[in-house]
């Protein structure tokens, strides 16, 4: 089966496939990217999903020249993060403090995949295919085939999977994966508040729920409220007074009067561990390759990480076949440590907050790491990495 020849196919142009795509062609590989349809183009609504992007995130896109495309006025860094558990617990970490400039940056997902396409189309290292549907795989050394619906066929040393939590790739190269639920959602909504931020995103813990408000630019905030699925679909069909009544009461009021910016969205939580992460002419990245609790707001920059990772392997091994198992080994191990801790942190903070015979340690805990600057300077900086 002949087709054109490719050092690496990536399937899927969310923001971490097309990071991986953008950063392999500028490394002089012959790249292709497939994607079912071209981002959307970014008007002045306010999108409701938004990423906190990490300093270090932030520089890998940068030196992508994608970071720089997204324009300043819809850049929200944040300064500050106040933390509050269930009974009086509590803790603050501060950019000033830590000696960073900040804590993170809060974007908004269609801007930032707009930017990356931008550069991947500027660049034109990388073959775009789109839209294009995978019809089927055929794996092989020293090449496998793809072939698309519309029947042109891809040679590929390397398949890399970027196609999400419902990985299609991850499913077809037979990676077992293992998925457990939260029982829980993910409510997500933009407001108008009354109060300036000042760059301060707010976290609560209650009744086994996460609050998160994150700031946007302008007195505006991002709010994902992690909850029991029932009481998440109760808070979708409110109305939007409503909605943002019972979102500035579990606030405590701390940003004064809201106001409902765009429709409320609910997405499932799970924890995705895949026994590995790479097989001979595979690799998988982002969210096809783990998934956490979005407490912490890293599943993203999880992402971020694997595909500078990849990358970063793959230049050193030049002169091998980029789908060599051994080759790929290490960008594995690489990023295993990484992806363990962040799970195993994300997983047992959830599990903590959902005990309710735990209140007294957790919040006890928040209180003495409020009281030692050392170890909240150590927690930002583990943070921006």
């Amino acid at each position: 089966m002949s087709g054109e020849r490719y050092q690496v196919v990536i399937v899927g142009a969310g923001l971490v496939g097309a990071a991986a795509a953008l950063a392999l062609g500028r490394q002089g590989l012959r790249v292709a990217l497939v994607e079912r349809q071209p981002p959307h183009i970014p008007d002045e609504t306010w999108d409701t999903r938004i990423y906190a992007i990490s300093p270090a995130s932030q520089r890998f896109l940068e030196r992508l020249g994608a970071w720089q495309r997204m324009g300043a006025s819809r850049i929200q860094p944040v300064y500050r993060m106040d933390v509050a558990g269930d009974i009086r617990g509590a803790i603050r970490l501060d950019a000033y403090e830590a000696g960073v400039s900040h804590l993170a940056a809060i974007v908004e997902s269609g801007r930032l995949q707009h930017a990356l396409w931008q550069a991947l189309q500027a660049d034109g290292n990388v073959a775009l295919h789109c839209p294009a549907a995978i019809e089927s795989i055929e794996w092989g050394e020293p090449h496998s085939h793809l072939k698309l619906a519309d029947g042109s066929v891809l040679q590929a040393e390397l398949i890399v999977g970027a196609d999400g939590a419902a990985s299609r790739i991850r499913e077809w190269a037979g990676l077992n994966s293992t998925l457990t639920p939260y029982g829980q959602s993910g409510v997500v909504a933009n407001f108008e508040c009354e109060r300036p931020h000042r760059g301060t995103a707010f976290q609560w813990f209650f009744d086994s729920d996460i609050l998160a408000w994150l700031p946007l630019t302008g007195n505006r905030l991002s709010m994902v409220w992690s909850t029991q699925s029932a009481h998440a679909d109760e808070l979708i069909a409110l109305d939007a007074a409503a909605l943002a009544e019972k979102v500035q009461a579990a606030g405590h009021d701390r940003l004064g009067d809201l106001r409902l910016l765009t429709p409320a969205a609910a997405f499932p939580l799970r924890l995705i561990r895949v026994d590995s992460v790479v097989a001979p002419g595979v690799a998988l990245i982002g969210d096809a390759a783990h998934g956490v609790h979005p407490l912490a707001g890293q599943g993203v920059n999880l992402g971020f990480g694997d595909a500078e990772a990849l990358v970063e392997v793959l230049a050193q091994h030049r002169r091998s076949r980029c789908g060599d198992e051994r080759v790929l080994q290490a960008y594995a191990r690489q990023r295993a440590e990484p992806v363990r801790r962040m799970q195993a942190l994300t997983h047992g903070l959830h599990h903590l907050f959902a005990d309710k015979r735990a209140a007294w340690l957790r919040n006890a805990g928040m209180n003495i790491v409020n009281q030692l600057p050392p170890l909240k300077a150590a927690l930002v900086r583990a943070a921006m990495c």
